[in-house]
């Protein structure tokens, strides 16, 4: 595989940040908010904007790493000890462990890369477990 160098700024410029996500957001509009910057590992790296609800998702598969480009979202992550809440503003990192459902809520907006494996499973559940 070819060593590519991305412009991160570049690849967002002509993306539409996704305003209002929730359960009825189209596959057609979460994609034109998000662009593929590179693949990775069993996955790939994902850059996009987004206000609202990301609704529940896990990765079975591995690790997936988040870090806050601009803006701010509270991620829930439910662990065996309960939800935990984070708030993630723009500079920060975290990484969500293997197969836990977690979610976005970002009220005011958030621009998000993402180191994620595949596949994703997604749900607007109350609780997806």
């Amino acid at each position: 595989m070819p060593i590519k160098v991305v412009d991160i700024q570049a690849e967002l410029a002509p993306l539409s940040p996704l305003i209002m996500r929730n359960a009825e957001t189209t596959e057609a509009e979460a994609a034109a908010a998000f662009a593929t910057l590179a693949p990775f590992r069993d996955g790939g790296v994902f850059a996009g904007s987004f206000q609202g609800d990301s609704g529940w998702e896990k990765h079975p598969k591995g690790d997936e790493i988040v870090h806050i480009l601009d803006g701010a979202t509270t991620l829930t992550i439910l662990t065996d000890a309960g939800p935990e809440v984070l708030s993630l503003t723009a500079g920060t990192l975290v990484v969500v462990p293997r197969d836990h459902w977690h979610r976005f809520n970002a009220p005011d907006g958030v621009t998000v890369m993402t180191a994620t494996p595949q596949p994703t499973e997604h749900t607007f559940a109350d609780d997806p477990r």
